[in-house]
Formats: structure tokens, C-alpha cells, sequence
């Protein structure tokens, strides 16, 4: 039976029989210093008697979190030289994150924001400083595109994601509202039809970009939740962590995408595993992650091919990293070889 609630403590994973007592003193280090939150849908995906588990690699904490690697910092991605003011960030021309909780559902041992996220991170934003969100937004007419995140904004009552829609909807220049989310996949039955009347209120065009790793995640229940944020007039993308251990493989990502494809999400983004603190256990190379891409190429449907992307560090921006097919004269075919482009007479 999965636990009746969130498990929130390393002692309360002990009881659900998803760590041994024995590795309690070390994991408690780790949840003094990163949040720990795994939802009772994730918990009974957990098999604990496989040492590589792929959903407990994401959400159970590990010792190796205590140590760094070079390059490592707590904003990896350059989320604060690129906020303007709280809960705002601004690093593209034509589109912002807003950030109105730094609260999750669970949390990733991969997380980028893994510094700002949980009770010990971020606070949400108060009133005032919605405000002066909201207004920076409005006073910017180049910002097409507002992407709300944190945090998992589904966390949020529908309540409150009614009023931020209202506010969003009396701003003409934003055009389209996008939604980052784990919610339909670890706390299905949180997808409400309150919930989803909330995201559809405004003539904005919306968006829902589901974070999923491992195809495990998408289980009937998250398919179903999907499918009420679907049939709503929503369309999804999907969100996917490269993560060593849990989807560095070809065959496990091919069955994972094309699982997005058949739950009507189009694969967007696969990314390159960010240096934040105590991840280096997760992250792959570079050349691991194209040599995957490469094997998709070809082999699986191009409806099921996500982009391979990188977030240069240092708050430079996303890029994609995927591999090279060309050569002097020469491109390479899906089988490896090289054939002559422009083709000779």
C-alpha cells in the first residue's frame, strides 16, 4: 500500500520501507541542507529492493549529495542576475519566467533550483511583490510569452491560479501563458477540473509543460490527468532531465517518448544535467547525451524526438547540443555512414 500522505522527513521513508534505518544519520545531513517531499504516487513506483531504482534515484536522498564538483553553485543556471525584481526572470527578450511559489510536490535530488526550492528556500511571493511583478510585466510590451514556474505552480489552489490568470488576462501584450509542472504525474488527482477551469478562465493561449523522466511516471492515473488538461483545449509538452541511471539509455528514453507522444504530448526538451550542488552522480557528459540523441535518430518516430538542449552556465542562455551530422562534403545517414552532400552527378 503506498503511504496515505507526502512523505517530508528521511524518517518517514524509513517507515515506508523505502530506505534502511541503518542509512538514517547520513541521509538526515542531506535533508537538513535540500528538501525532501515524495508524494504517495511516487512512492509506490519505488521498488526498494532495486538498489537502481529509476524514480528513487530522482526523489530519495542520497549521501552523494554532500559532495561537489567543480563548477557546482547554487545558481547554475543564472536565475538572479536575471531577476529585475522578486519572482521575475528575464533572460530572454520576448518571454519571463514568473516564479509565484518555491514550493513543489516533490523534490528532485537533479533540482537547478535546488538551493531556492523547499521550506528552508525561497518564500512565495507576498501581495507586494505580485504586484510589482505583474507590473513589470505590464510595463514591457516585448514580453510575449509569460512561463509561470517556482516551484510547481501547480501547487497553487485553483483559487489562485484563477487570480493570476485574471492578472495575466488584463495585460494585452502577453499572448500565451505556459505552465512547468511534475503535478499530473506525481499527484494526479490534484489535476481538478477547478484546476484545469482555472488555467482555461483567460483568452490567453496556454500551455502545460510536463516535467517526466523515467516512463514509469506515466502511469494510468497521470495519463488520465493529462487527458482532462488535453481534452480542455490544452495542449502539453513534456520536460525531460538527462539522468545517469534513469534514463541514459536509448531504448529507456525511445519508451518514454514515445509514451509522451501516446498520452498526446509532443517532446520538447530533453536537458543536459545542470551543475547544481551535489549532482555530479546524476549528470552525464555531453558526448553521452548526443551519442543517445543519435540512436533515436532514425529508429524512432521524429514526432517522438525531443531537443537536445544545454543551459550555458552562468545565465548565458539555453542552446541545443544535439550531435552533428555533417562533414566536409559529407553528411551522416542514420546508420553511421557518410554519404556525399551536395550529391555527385
Amino acid at each position: 500500500m503506498p503511504p496515505a500522505k507526502t512523505l517530508r522527513d528521511v524518517r518517514s521513508l524509513a517507515e515506508a520501507g523505502l530506505v534502511p534505518s541503518e542509512r538514517l544519520p547520513a541521509l538526515e545531513a542531506v535533508a537538513a541542507r535540500y528538501a525532501v517531499a515524495i508524494t504517495p504516487a511516487m512512492a509506490e513506483l519505488i521498488d526498494p529492493a532495486n538498489a537502481n531504482d529509476p524514480i528513487a534515484r530522482q526523489f530519495v536522498p542520497s549521501s552523494e549529495e554532500l559532495v561537489s564538483a567543480p563548477g557546482e553553485n547554487g545558481d547554475p543556471i543564472g536565475d538572479v542576475i536575471h531577476s529585475p525584481v522578486d519572482g521575475i526572470v528575464h533572460r530572454y527578450p520576448d518571454r519571463v519566467l514568473l516564479k509565484p511559489t518555491h514550493t513543489c510536490a516533490v523534490y528532485c535530488r537533479f533540482c537547478f533550483r535546488r538551493e531556492m526550492v523547499g521550506p528552508e528556500g525561497l518564500a512565495n511571493l507576498t501581495p507586494a511583490q505580485l504586484d510589482a511583478a505583474f507590473a513589470y510585466i505590464a510595463g514591457r510590451p516585448e514580453i510575449w510569452e509569460v512561463i509561470v514556474t517556482g516551484g510547481d505552480p501547480f501547487v497553487l489552489s485553483p483559487r489562485r491560479l484563477a487570480a493570476l490568470m485574471d492578472r495575466l488576462e488584463a495585460i494585452a501584450h502577453v499572448k500565451i501563458v505556459r505552465f512547468h509542472t511534475r503535478v499530473p504525474a506525481v499527484d494526479p488527482d490534484a489535476v481538478t477540473d477547478d484546476l484545469v477551469a482555472a488555467l482555461k478562465r483567460s483568452t490567453k493561449t496556454v500551455y502545460v509543460a510536463l516535467h517526466a523522466n523515467h516512463v514509469r511516471e506515466l502511469t494510468p492515473a497521470a495519463r488520465a490527468a493529462c487527458a482532462r488538461i488535453i481534452e480542455a483545449g490544452i495542449p502539453m509538452l513534456s520536460q525531460t532531465v538527462l539522468l545517469r541511471g534513469v534514463n541514459d539509455d536509448p531504448a529507456v528514453l525511445a519508451e518514454l517518448m514515445r509514451a509522451f507522444v501516446e498520452t498526446r504530448i509532443r517532446p520538447y526538451y530533453l536537458h543536459h544535467g545542470d551543475h547544481a550542488p551535489g549532482t555530479a552522480h546524476l549528470r552525464t557528459t555531453l558526448e553521452e547525451g548526443q551519442a543517445i540523441m543519435k540512436a533515436l535518430r532514425g529508429t524512432v518516430s521524429g514526432l517522438a524526438q525531443p531537443t537536445y538542449v544545454l543551459d550555458i552556465p552562468g545565465g548565458h542562455g539555453k542552446v541545443p547540443v544535439g550531435p552533428n551530422y555533417l562533414a566536409e562534403g559529407a553528411v551522416e545517414d542514420p546508420s553511421g555512414a557518410l554519404r556525399p552532400y551536395p550529391p555527385i552527378a
